[in-house]
């Protein structure tokens, strides 16, 4: 989600049509690998390690010795796309599934779904939503194949099928308050922030569910400010996880306090160093209040975080944050690679044609 002139904050919720690195290694465990596939079973400790190509090395010698060949493509395929790699990771996860030859298995379903992830991060929408109907044919109730084909659709520009697929998703998790807060997060960054809202709404009516850090998240969307602190200060009594930090501070934000704002992110690091969203977040934080150095520091300090998720939005925002330090030649070159890594993102091509004018 785009907030200012070129900058990204993480999106709400489940993350936005992306498997987590979390999700990879439970899927990769997961996978029970008989004698004889010690190679496959060294490429999966390689990617649980961050250790990408080396995986794909091993598995190079896991396909020579005729290790199964579903397995192998499919953790060819993950580290593919941990190496931002996309292409060839939809290549292997293809491959993967059609290792089955017409036998499908629970784990196609998850395989599918990294299909579907790599497709969508290429810019093939068509495909995407052909990938998340094709699980939805195999498990009409999988509630996150509709939410995740609906956000597809929404890049496709079918706004009614869209929103036909988020109330499928709510019909099958109708008690889920964070699905509802994914699905308004998506139609607001579409221009849609009246519709979403009607879904944040719709969660409140399921009150007597929800944790103060739920409602807290609900009140932030509604622009509630103060009702929002209150449910958020409560959840903090309770909780030191890092949602709460983040929707707190963000509700400081946009109470106009930034400086406590961001003492809240600082004093979570402290304890929290590994945490990347609240990194680029207090990243955002510093940049509104002009401190582009501190901006620049919080961006490079969460992609030092190993294995996270919010790589991309702290590439795009560390270019930002060079900008306005007017290193502009640093911030084309980041904008060169960045482009490489993530081709179809629209947003990035704008901001070059901006710096190609200084």
């Amino acid at each position: 989600m785009e907030s200012k002139r070129g900058l990204k904050t993480a999106s709400f919720g489940k993350a936005a049509a992306f498997l987590t690195a979390a999700l990879s290694v439970c899927i990769l465990t997961s996978c029970a690998f008989s004698p004889g596939h010690e190679n496959l079973d060294a490429a999966v400790e390689s990617v649980q390690n961050g250790e990408y190509e080396n995986a794909l090395t091993i598995l190079e010698n896991a396909e020579e010795k005729g290790e199964n060949p579903e397995n192998v493509k499919r953790v060819e395929g993950i580290a593919n796309m941990e190496l931002a790699r996309y292409d060839e990771a939809a290549k292997c996860f293809l491959d993967s599934l059609s290792a089955n030859k017409g036998y499908v298995k629970e784990q196609d379903k998850d395989t599918s779904y990294y299909l579907a992830v790599a497709q969508y991060r290429t810019g093939d929408f068509e495909e995407a939503k052909k990938t998340y109907s094709a699980i939805i044919g195999l498990y009409p109730t999988e509630s996150d194949a509709f939410l995740q084909r609906g956000k597809t659709e929404l890049k496709l520009g079918e706004t009614d099928n869209a929103i036909a697929d988020f109330n499928r998703s709510i019909k099958l998790s109708p008690n889920d308050p964070d699905l509802y807060i994914d699905i308004y997060e998506c139609l607001s960054a579409s221009g849609m922030k009246e519709e979403g809202s009607k879904y944040l709404k719709d969660a409140m009516e399921i009150s007597t569910k929800l944790t103060n850090l739920q409602k807290g998240k609900l009140y932030y969307c509604l622009g509630e400010y103060e009702q929002a602190k209150s449910a958020l200060e409560s959840a903090r009594n309770v909780s030191s996880e890092g949602s709460v930090t983040l929707y707190l501070g963000r509700t400081y934000e946009a109470l106009g306090d930034t400086n406590y704002a961001a003492s809240l992110y600082r004093a979570y690091l402290e304890a929290n160093p590994a945490d990347a969203e609240i990194y680029n977040q207090l990243g955002l934080c510093c940049l509104d209040m002009g401190d582009y150095q501190g901006a620049l520091d919080a961006f490079e300090a969460g992609l030092a975080v190993p294995d996270n998720e919010y790589g991309q939005t702290l590439k795009y925002n560390r270019i930002v944050a060079c900008e306005h330090l007017g290193q502009f030649d640093q911030a084309a070159l980041l904008m060169n690679d960045y482009l490489k890594e993530y081709p179809a993102d629209e947003a990035a091509k704008r901001e070059e044609g901006f710096l190609k004018t200084r």
